[in-house]
């Protein structure tokens, strides 16, 4: 019988601690993860030649920027930690893959919920420090104190429904490949493997790129945000005259 989520496969187990496939990959991950950080940081230098890891490194990092920056239409860097981490746990988590006897840790329901529950404490969090408490929590009574459980339950419903999808698209993936297995053991999982890296990699962009936005909108300030496009539209509408009589 396959066994399709990795919590399911426990690969050690003494009274109430339980160590499975799941936890195992996922320190995998979050150990390469590390290692390629620190040995693409170790020698950074800011004339050339550069190393191939550095710019490896600056590639990366500038388009997660220029992802963050086009959403949040703000500096990026405050942001750029939490949803680059996330981006990059879940790309390589996919990458990985291809390793024969790896199986992504996203395609069990315990990670998917755990990121997707890191993703439901950052946005209290940024909001806070963006706006203080008040100002964060007054959006949840706005615009009468009556909204308040009903933004409450679209705070949760959107943590599950972030936590879900991720997971039902990398469990179809591992369920599809299954059945292909059975049923023709030497081609289609190969062409499954390299088709299901790009589905990784397309759900790594969509919970990054969905998670900045939650965050962004809870950071934001709703009046600053409205009367920067009115000042933007003045200025079209009167553009700055030149003084008459000029030379």
């Amino acid at each position: 019988m396959v066994e399709l989520s990795p919590d399911e496969a426990v690969l050690w187990r003494w009274e109430f601690v339980t160590i499975n496939e799941t936890i195992v990959f996922t320190w995998i991950v979050i150990g390469i993860l590390a290692i390629l950080a620190w040995s693409s940081t170790r020698h950074l230098s800011a004339t050339p030649p550069f190393s191939r890891r550095q710019v490896a490194l600056e590639t990366i990092i500038s388009y997660m920027r220029k992802e963050i920056r086009e959403i949040a239409r703000r500096d990026s860097d405050p942001y750029l930690p939490f949803s680059g981490t996330l981006f990059l746990f879940l790309s390589l988590s996919s990458i990985l893959g291809i390793v024969p006897g790896y199986r992504s840790p996203t395609s069990s329901l315990s990670t998917t919920t755990a990121l997707a529950a890191c993703v439901f404490f950052a946005v209290p969090i940024y909001g806070i420090l963006q706006q203080g408490a008040s100002g964060y929590f007054r959006r949840y009574v706005q615009p009468t104190p009556l909204m308040l459980p009903f933004n409450v339950i679209g705070e949760i419903s959107r943590t599950v429904a972030l936590a879900l999808r991720l997971f039902g698209n990398m469990m179809s993936q591992t369920l599809l490949v299954a059945v292909l297995i059975s049923l023709a053991p030497l081609f289609l999982p190969v062409i499954m493997d390299l088709f299901g890296l790009l589905i990784g990699q397309v759900q790594a962009y969509i919970f990054a790129v969905l998670a900045t936005v939650y965050i962004i909108s809870a950071s934001s300030d709703e009046k600053a945000v409205e009367e920067e496009p009115e000042k933007g539209e003045e200025s079209e509408e009167n553009p700055k005259r030149e003084p008459e009589g000029g030379t």
